[in-house]
């Protein structure tokens, strides 16, 4: 065998000459250990190789073969439920190998080759298929996994019953298609069209559907320090969007939190399948004591993953957590390599990846001869130094991201949960969301949320001069936008992740509350301006109690008669009656 021989170590970087049949994003073995690794730099006969696994140990004049192939995933059958390193590795098949340390060289598949699945032909012999079409579906975790078709041509011959996913089930113009294949991980899937997202991700946390929406198909990022709540919101997210398929990635975080999501997410059930939560989830881990160059491959991973399910017609939420941790892979590989740095040492060509990456989200007409569409919706973590919002990763990732949920380290450890600060956070989404929501569910959904929004404003308007003057200076109006600002934060903004009727609210439920509380303010500014009601008897009303408990109340009849009650509490006030008489 030609090899070629390594003439230069530096960590995770390493530079070989001679390579045979050497290109540019080839991946190779290395040393005798045959560690993988990827050829990211080509000069004259030199290749500069970023290597996935532990360089120790490894010396000049060291063999290196080319596989003559890009950095690829194996896709089928199986990757739900599983959890593997950034560049594909079953890390549960890994630790029965090797125990529970990554030992350099081991060669672990990402597909269980021995598991049978029963295959359901949906196409005759005979047949004319195009790229993409269904051929058939096997049931993983109850989730129909469509066998796609690789190309376009005649069904010759079809399979019946239970096979490996190597085993060929369809034959095209006598060409044998198994269920599993393998794609390059940082090419993107083709697709006919992409659209402009407009149905929202309904994720049960009502900051973010009713005052900040994401949609099906869209781009979010969640900057903020150390300690604001990045991993949970995006636990959240994973738990309770209505996605049919969530791709997790723990890029560069500590290994205790995908440790905890393998612990939790199993004990909780989908809210749509009612079925194990981790039944549509894959993980892909690679923590921060995992090799630093792999760390780079895992987010290229798992967007490869997250388009498999996609051309399947599914809607998948892919979380990043965290994409700084990815640029510092980035910062360091590109440091080895001697490029000129950019801002604060990262490469300069740190958009242009940040953008690659997030323009594979989206909302797409796939190929094929069927119209189906599916969507990639991407949540992206930042966690900038000292919480500071302008250092350079997360602002690349606010010029192609269209939602920001801004966390505050205040509101965290005020425990507010989400403590997504509401006045610097965005969506551009908004106007789309605001359309469906109007003809689904309110038409002055939009009044009704802007209305809040203003409120708010407002009530940091007048803190301002609380701070100054005091309180004693407002007038009752003040006092009053002062106490139904504070049921927004409480009451409506404000959840707990551990009550099971709060920590995830349906769409409906979530404007009835925004329009109760609305309401309600509507009615007091009415009773206090016009009728010259007592501040103190509109704020001991017997609904205000029952508006803070709106958010553990699940019967949606309860909601009307606290509509109700609050007209004829107001009347009563209006006729000099005392609403807190009791018969």
């Amino acid at each position: 065998m030609i090899t070629g021989t390594i003439i230069k170590v530096a960590g995770p970087l390493v530079v070989a000459k001679d390579i045979p049949n050497a290109k540019l994003y080839d991946t190779v073995l290395v040393s005798k250990e045959e560690l993988l690794g990827e050829i990211i730099e080509m000069r004259g006969n030199e290749a500069s190789i970023q290597v996935y696994e532990e360089t120790s140990g490894i010396g000049i004049g060291a063999p290196v073969v080319s596989q003559e192939r890009p950095l690829s995933i194996e896709l089928g059958p199986g990757l739900l439920s599983t959890m593997m390193d950034g560049i594909g590795r079953d890390l549960e098949k890994y630790a029965q190998a090797s125990g529970h340390f990554l030992t350099k060289g081991e060669r672990i598949e990402t597909l269980d080759k021995t598991i049978l699945w029963d295959f359901i032909p949906m196409v005759e012999v005979g047949a004319t298929v195009q790229e993409n079409d269904r051929l058939g579906y096997v049931l993983e975790n109850h989730l129909k996994h469509y066998i796609l078709s690789p190309f376009n041509g005649v069904i010759t011959e079809i399979n019946k019953g239970e096979f490996t996913v190597d085993q060929d089930v369809v034959f095209i113009d006598s060409i044998g298609v198994p269920m599993n294949r393998y794609w390059p991980v940082r090419k993107a899937r083709k697709y006919k069209e992409k659209h402009l997202p407009s149905v929202p991700l309904i994720t049960g946390q009502r900051i973010v559907d009713t005052f900040f929406p994401v949609a099906k198909g869209g781009t979010a990022c969640i900057p903020g320090p150390f300690g604001s709540g990045k991993t949970v919101v995006q636990h959240q997210l994973a738990k309770w969007s209505d996605s049919d398929v969530v791709i997790y990635i723990g890029c560069g975080e500590r290994g205790n939190e995908m440790t905890d999501v393998l612990n939790e997410f199993p004990q909780i059930v989908d809210p749509i399948t009612n079925e194990p939560l981790m039944n549509k989830i894959c993980l892909i881990a690679n923590t921060s004591n995992m090799p630093v160059a792999a760390r780079e491959a895992s987010i290229y991973t798992g967007m490869s993953v997250a388009e498999y399910y996609r051309d399947m017609g599914y809607d998948v939420s892919l979380m990043a957590d965290s994409t700084s941790r990815w640029a510092e892979a980035l910062r360091e590989m590109s440091g080895r390599l001697e490029e000129m740095p950019g801002d604060e040492g990262y490469p300069a060509y740190l958009g242009s990846r940040l953008a690659d990456v997030y323009e594979r989200a989206g909302i797409v007409s796939l190929l094929g001869s069927d119209d189906y569409t599916g969507s990639i919706t991407m949540i992206g973590a930042v966690s900038p130094a000292g919480g500071d919002l302008n250092e350079p990763v997360t602002q690349s990732t606010l010029r192609v991201a269209k939602v920001f949920w801004a966390l505050d380290a205040s509101l965290a450890y005020a425990r507010h949960f989400p403590a997504i600060n509401w006045h610097e956070s965005y969506s551009l989404y908004q106007t789309r969301v605001d359309e469906y929501m109007k003809s689904n569910h309110n038409k002055n959904f939009t009044v009704y949320r802007q209305d809040a929004i203003d409120l708010l404003q407002e009530e940091q308007r007048i803190m301002e001069v609380v701070q100054l003057i005091g309180k004693d200076s407002l007038s009752d109006e003040e006092m009053l936008k002062l106490e139904v600002a504070r049921m927004l934060r409480e009451d409506f903004l404000q959840q707990n992740a551990f009550q099971e009727e709060d920590t995830f609210t349906s769409l409906e439920k979530q404007v009835k509350m925004l329009v109760l509380i609305m309401d309600f303010y509507k009615e007091a500014t009415e009773a206090l301006v016009e009728d010259h009601i007592f501040l103190n008897d509109i704020l001991h009303m017997d609904t205000v109690y029952e508006i803070s408990r709106m958010k553990y109340v699940s019967d949606d009849q309860r909601f009307d008669e606290v509509f109700i009650r609050i007209r004829n509490e107001f009347d009563t006030l209006k006729q000099g009656g005392d609403v807190n008489e009791r018969v």
